[in-house]
Parts: C-alpha cells; sequence; structure tokens
C-alpha cells in the first residue's frame, strides 16, 4: 500500500507536487559551489531570488543592536498575533518615509511568517475555493502554490502586450473585462486582480496614473487589488550615466500605498516583505497592509500560527527606528544593485540579446528563443538544462511564469557578488558564441 493513502487529499497532492521544479538542481549547484581558487569550475547558481549585496552592511547593524541593547520583557511572551505593537510603529514609519511617502496608521499592518504566509493567508481570507486570482504574466511562479495550495484560488495568467522597450506597464482595462468574462463564463468569480511592482520577473512599474485607472476598475466591480512591493526599494538608479539614456520619458515610481491613503477603499491592499530589499530572505517577516478593518481583524484572529518570532520582531525594530543607517543602507543597496545591473544588461547588448529594460528588482528578463530547438516548454526546459551542464550558471526556467512566448528566461542578478557576476557572465558570453557558430 503506498504511503500517499494515508494523507489526505491535499496532502497526496503535496507530495506529488514540488514547489518549484528547480529546486533538487539548485541544492546540487549550492554544494559545488564556484570559489576563484578552490573550485574555479564550480556551479553559480542564478535561480533563487536573494539579495546579498549588502548583507555585510546590515548584520554589523544588526549584531550592534543585540549587543548593545537587553531583550525586553514581551519577546518572551505571547503578543498581538498581527504583529507586537512597537514592531508595528516601527514598521509604518519606515513605509512612510522611504516608501509610501504618506502617513501609515500601525492599525491597518498585520504580520506574519514570509511573504509566501502573506499571500496564503490574504488569499484565505479575500476569496472563496474555487475563486480565481487575474495576475498580468509573466509573473512570479510560486504565486500558484501561494494562493493555490490551501487557499485553493485559481490563477489566471493576464497576457498583457509584451514591449521589451519600455520599463512601463501599459495595457488597456478592456483586458481585465475580457478576462473577467471569460472567468466568470467558466463557472468561477474573479476575485482578486494582484500587481507586483517592480516587476518579478520583468523589472517592470506601473505609472500611478495606470493604478489609479486599475483601481478604480477594481472597486467599481468588487475585485479586491493587491499590489505587492516587494522589491519596492529595489530600484536602479535610472539617471546613472550609463542609464540614463535608456529612460527618456520615465514616470516616477509612485508606492500603492499613496494611492490607498487616498482612497481609503477596503477592496485595495498591499503586501511587502523584509526579505528583497533588506536581503533577509532567513528571517521570514511579510506583511499585509490595508484600510479594510475587518480583514486585518480576520488576519489577527485566524493567523496566529503564522506569527513571526516576537525576538525577530524586537531585533528588525531597533533596526528600523535607526533612520539615519536605513538612509545609508538603501543609498548603498541601490548603488550596488544599479552596478549588478549594467555588468549583466551591458554583456547582453553585446551579445545582442533582447531584454526587458528594467526600473527595479533583483532580475533580469532575458529572451534566448533564439537558440531553443523548438518554441515549447520542453524546449525552453532543453535549453535551460544546457547552460546549466555547459556553464554552471543555473537560472529560472521559464516553467510557472505563464508567459504565453517561448525563451524568455529570469537571471537573478543580486545572489552573487560583482566579481563572481562578471565570471558568470564571461561564461555565458563563451556558451552564447559556441551555440552560434553551431
Amino acid at each position: 500500500m503506498s504511503n500517499l493513502s494515508f494523507l489526505s487529499k491535499k496532502g497526496a497532492a503535496a507530495s506529488k507536487s514540488p514547489m518549484r521544479i528547480d529546486l533538487e538542481i539548485y541544492y546540487e549547484a549550492m554544494e559545488n559551489l564556484y570559489h576563484p581558487e578552490t573550485n574555479p569550475s564550480g556551479a553559480l547558481p542564478m535561480n533563487v531570488a536573494e539579495n546579498h549585496l549588502c548583507w555585510e552592511m546590515l548584520r554589523d547593524r544588526i549584531q550592534k543592536v543585540t549587543r548593545e541593547n537587553t531583550i525586553p520583557e514581551w519577546v518572551a511572551s505571547y503578543t498581538d498575533p498581527a504583529g507586537a505593537p512597537s514592531f508595528r510603529e516601527a514598521t509604518a514609519e519606515f513605509l512612510s518615509k522611504f516608501l509610501m511617502h504618506v502617513p501609515v496608521n500601525p492599525d491597518s499592518l498585520a504580520f506574519s511568517g514570509g511573504a509566501t504566509s502573506t499571500i496564503e493567508m490574504t488569499s484565505f481570507l479575500l476569496a472563496n475555493p474555487g475563486d480565481t486570482a487575474v495576475i498580468p504574466a509573466p509573473s512570479y511562479p510560486v504565486y500558484s502554490g501561494d494562493i493555490g495550495t490551501l487557499p485553493e484560488v485559481k490563477r489566471f495568467d493576464l497576457q498583457v502586450p509584451s514591449k521589451p522597450i519600455n520599463s512601463e506597464y501599459q495595457f488597456d482595462l478592456q483586458l481585465l473585462q475580457e478576462a473577467k468574462e471569460k472567468i466568470e463564463a467558466n463557472g468561477s468569480n474573479f476575485r482578486m486582480l494582484i500587481l507586483t511592482q517592480p516587476d518579478n520577473p520583468t523589472g517592470r512599474i506601473y505609472s500611478e496614473s495606470l493604478l489609479r485607472k486599475i483601481a478604480d476598475w477594481c472597486i467599481q466591480n468588487q475585485i479586491h487589488l493587491i499590489v505587492n512591493e516587494i522589491y519596492g526599494l529595489s530600484q536602479l538608479d535610472i539617471q546613472n550615466p550609463n542609464l540614463k539614456a535608456f529612460y527618456p520619458q520615465a514616470s516616477p515610481f509612485v508606492s500603492f500605498g499613496k494611492i490607498m491613503s487616498e482612497y481609503q477603499s477596503p477592496f485595495l491592499h498591499f503586501w511587502y516583505s523584509f526579505s528583497k530589499d533588506f536581503g533577509i530572505s532567513g528571517f521570514r517577516i511579510g506583511l499585509l497592509h490595508s484600510h479594510n478593518e475587518d480583514l486585518i481583524q480576520a488576519y489577527r484572529n485566524a493567523g496566529l500560527g503564522h506569527s513571526i518570532s516576537n525576538y525577530t520582531q524586537w531585533v528588525i525594530q531597533e533596526v528600523l527606528l535607526d533612520h539615519g543607517f536605513l538612509k545609508t543602507f538603501f543609498e548603498s543597496f541601490q548603488q550596488k544593485l544599479t552596478e549588478s545591473y549594467l555588468i549583466v544588461t551591458q554583456t547582453l547588448k553585446k551579445l545582442n540579446i533582447p531584454f526587458n529594460p528594467s526600473r527595479g528588482s533583483l532580475f533580469v528578463w532575458m529572451d534566448l528563443s533564439e537558440f531553443l530547438e523548438e518554441k515549447s516548454l520542453k524546449g525552453e526546459e532543453k535549453l535551460w538544462l544546457e547552460i546549466y551542464e555547459k556553464t554552471g550558471i543555473l537560472i529560472t526556467p521559464t516553467n510557472g511564469f505563464g508567459h504565453s512566448e517561448k525563451g524568455w528566461y529570469r537571471i537573478v542578478i543580486t545572489s552573487l557578488s560583482h566579481e563572481e557576476l562578471k565570471v558568470a557572465m564571461k561564461r555565458l558570453s563563451d556558451f552564447i558564441q559556441i551555440k552560434r557558430k553551431g
């Protein structure tokens, strides 16, 4: 008898469904990491969205907190499942000063253990099983599991016009109306629209005017609009002399939190996590911001099992209160992020490899369709494996992004140091040149 017979239906399904298809190879690569002296032919994993660029700065600041401060009494006790009051206050100040630039009410925030937990909890509380969440494609593959495994919400990939020459999303709201009609014709309910900005994987942003139009449409149709700004401070310096010419009429980045503050609508929500901008994915801190008081209360009532460690809340709270450090930290991070972006994109330009101009995030979305033996999922997977086997570079496979165009791949630009990134680009250049020679 199979062990699966002892599981629930969801348990059996989960046992057969890996979180992402590249994890096994990722673990293999992590056991064989590149080192310039001891392992010069080692692997260079660039598939997992981690930011290692300024960890040393943050680690030093965290060590200062733990060395110079006495742990408060509340850390050892239960606290509000939505987040300790002092932690919510420190985070509200941080969001207000560095991202949203409007006052943020601490009572509009609810926390849980990482972005995945926040997405799962929000989906569970806003949508019924069988409802549909619409997500512009290409987009984060693991959204499917986050909204689907426990909340049982379906994913609908909205195919928006692909314009690699543009770093901003531009699409007609008629696409949303058509999606709504199609979803309802299939017996489901268009319950949620999820946007990410800067986007994963394209790095695009939404102009303030488009965000307002989308918000108006969602409110009118009683659809919950959630904007995920997990990369909100992972912005490129588009005034850099090597980049400025590529963004001649760029719209300013405007946080959705600013629009929410004005609208005060129960249908508008915001996600954030400290994983990417701060480079502390292992700390597991995700948050929901909403002016829907019932949603925040529901999050508090149902979220005890998703709570963040009080010790983690206290340590990060102390870091967040040091605005002088945060200013220096993000200036350094954005400078290093821009340098990483230039190392990758200047290589791609020399190789005449198309890519989507980015405004932020940790990625470059590049078009390798020239090298596909066939424009199919099978062809994409074969090329992805060939790149890894011949170069040691592990990029993110295309499976799950929901993109109708074949041959686009995501490359994480913040998981390696600048020197390691140059090694990776040299290997990629050699691979492409050999492929073109046939």
